[in-house]
């Protein structure tokens, strides 16, 4: 029986330890950083020398905020019967805590260090928005690592991020409710944000039920890059279905109006000191020319008799949304990714992901490539609905592949060798691993490229 030694008091100078050596039958450790963090940390009796730096997803302010080792039990129970030695921390705060985050998984480390000894290979490694502050950990800390894996990951940054979510609202409000005072920025607390979300998912709720109000929701979906399948409970459309897709969208697009785009964003506006987005200058009528979903929106369109020449045109002139420029560089200053990579990184994306949108995966090659460490990132694609949705066997067969690149010095992550992994980690899962390349990100902005359009 593993041993469980669970400590909470909080100490002020040093992180709460154990005595450091391990127990026979394996750790479960607990316990605070000095910033108030939790920390967790599971060691085999066995360890193979492998400690694996777990970073967890978006918090929302208010919530539980519990340390993880792990994206789920399934994983840790797996790695830890291989004998890797997992651990994470809460970090010290909720929501976009990226400043709280990245020294708080250094100082995890720290006392991982301390109680058990140095390890033999160090990876980080992470789950959505942690796969973001993994992806940090990797650029700016490169000599705490020997490789990285970020999965489903955040990694087109975050002055994009919030930029996309901005694009997909101002769509929305122009052309579902032109005539309320809906704000898209400057929330001074939650209940104007929640304010906020309100009146545009009634808008949004009521638009669903008529054809033109489909084809609008749908031209917002598609400058966000919602896909028409993005949750594993959805049936999935078949080829000519545009309605099912844009059913799907709708309650994508639903949620993203309901945290994301205003109660997730005042937080992070508070964080930045001001609103860290824009979309002055851009062109709307490109942007949907240049997404995947274009040809549906189009066709919503054409079957609702609306002009989408008309609705573009709107877009076009609706007054604009200008970006605080402190709160720019703070952003661009703490959580946009410059690219630079010294040590080898493996990044996973589901195809279906509608939180954050698998042309996230470009965005990022962009940055890699345009940094010169093109050579040290791989990614690979899961064909399935969902965000972070990857079964057990997909998860192990993607750090597997990390430390085949690591041991062997060859990246081996063709869709046949991942799902030949994955089967033999969890043979009752299907492996859907695929050959893909996603679209280019609408608004990629990273610090490689000093050209990018500025507010």
């Amino acid at each position: 029986m593993r041993i469980r030694l669970v400590l909470s008091a909080l100490a002020l100078c040093a992180a709460t330890a154990l005595p450091a050596h391990a127990a026979p039958a394996g750790t479960h450790l607990e316990g605070r950083l000095p910033s108030g963090a939790a920390y967790v940390m599971d060691v085999p009796a066995a360890w193979n020398g492998t400690v694996l730096l777990y970073s967890h997803g978006y918090t929302p302010a208010g919530s539980p905020n519990p340390a993880r080792n792990s994206p789920g039990q399934a994983v840790l129970d797996h790695l830890l019967g291989e004998g890797y030695a997992l651990v994470g921390s809460s970090y010290a705060t909720t929501g976009w805590a990226v400043t709280e985050a990245v020294p708080d998984q250094l100082a995890t480390l720290d006392a991982f260090t301390d109680r058990f000894g140095p390890a033999r290979r160090t990876l980080a490694w992470g789950t959505s928005y942690g796969g973001f502050v993994t992806t940090v950990l990797a650029e700016r800390h490169a000599d705490r690592f020997d490789g990285s894996l970020a999965m489903c990951g955040l990694v087109q940054g975050g002055v994009a991020n919030w930029n996309s979510t901005l694009d997909a609202a101002f769509a929305l409000r122009t052309l579902l409710a032109p005539d309320a005072d809906i704000p898209l920025t400057g929330f001074a607390d939650q209940a104007r944000a929640s304010g906020a979300a309100d009146a545009l998912t009634a808008r949004v709720d009521a638009a669903q039920r008529t054809p033109e109000g489909r084809a609008r929701i749908a031209l917002a979906a598609a400058l966000y890059h919602v896909p028409g399948h993005n949750d594993p409970a959805q049936s999935e459309p078949g080829p000519g279905d545009g309605d099912a897709r844009q059913a799907n969208q709708y309650a994508a697009v639903r949620g993203l109006v309901q945290l994301p785009a205003f109660r997730w964003r005042q937080e992070a506006e508070h964080r930045a000191g001001g609103n860290p987005s824009w979309n002055t200058g851009v062109d709307y009528t490109a942007l949907l020319h240049r997404s995947p979903l274009f040809k549906d929106v189009a066709e919503l369109y054409r079957r609702a008799g609306a002009p989408l020449s008309a609705d573009l045109a709107a877009l076009g002139r609706a007054p604009r949304v200008a970006a605080d420029p402190d709160a720019v560089r703070w952003m661009r200053g703490t959580s946009v990714l410059s690219g630079r990579l010294t040590d080898p990184q493996l990044s996973i994306h589901t195809t279906g992901d509608a939180l954050i949108p698998v042309q996230a995966e470009s965005a990022h090659r962009r940055a890699v490539t345009a940094a010169g460490s093109a050579a040290l990132l791989r990614q690979a694609y899961v064909d399935g609905p969902g965000h972070c949705t990857f079964t057990t066997g997909e998860t192990t067969a993607a750090l597997h592949a990390l430390e085949h690149r690591l041991d062997t010095g060859r990246w081996d992550t063709s869709a046949g060798s991942l799902n030949s992994r994955a089967e033999r980690d969890d043979p009752a899962a299907e492996a859907r691993y695929a050959a893909y390349r996603p679209a280019p990100h609408p608004r990629p902005h990273d610090l490689a490229h000093p050209g990018d359009a500025r507010p």
